[in-house]
């Protein structure tokens, strides 16, 4: 194996995992949450949600599931790609760790907010887990951008759609 050389500005990087297994990590703790919020609102999409008061900006129900599966598909290769950006050596292996810790609590997050507004109906709670859910999407890019600036960019239409859903998430909440 040839030597690990460093440019100032590059941190030499040893993937944690083999490209064929970091897919299966990637794809499993999103498509987990994904599965939670699939499960959390299918019946509450016709029955209780269909009858709250909703702002003149709420998107069809149709447009909810074509983003999420782009949102996910892009978590998923940030995920990969993070994964395969360990930093070989030093303290910048800290920064990667801490990523990995914010993509997982913001993934947390995303699965808890679901179940919080559609299963249990508490629209304040749910605007709450949301709110920390975009806190915690803006700083797992920030920790990314850090360690792979893709990573980082793919995050990016997720914190959107995130802020988005947190405004939706505050009207919904006022109007009922």
């Amino acid at each position: 194996m040839p030597p690990i050389q460093a440019t100032p500005m590059q941190v030499p990087t040893r993937p944690a995992l083999p490209w064929w297994l970091r897919l299966p990590a990637a794809i499993l703790p999103v498509g987990a949450t994904s599965l939670i919020g699939g499960l959390a609102t299918g019946s509450e999409i016709g029955g209780w949600y269909a009858g709250l008061v909703k702002p003149s900006f709420n998107p069809p129900n149709a447009a909810f599931p074509i983003a999420w599966t782009i949102l996910d598909v892009m978590m998923v290769v940030s995920l990969w790609r993070l994964l395969g950006a360990r930093p070989a050596t030093g303290p910048a292996q800290g920064g990667w760790r801490l990523a990995l810790v914010a993509f997982g609590v913001q993934l947390a997050l995303n699965a808890a907010w679901t179940p919080v507004f559609f299963t249990r109906h508490a629209l304040g709670a749910g605007l709450v887990v949301v709110l920390a859910l975009l806190v915690m999407v803006l700083w797992t890019i920030k920790l990314s951008w850090r360690v792979d600036r893709l990573a980082a960019w793919l995050l990016v239409p997720y914190a959107a759609w995130v802020a988005f859903a947190s405004l939706l998430n505050a009207a919904i909440w006022r109007l009922n």
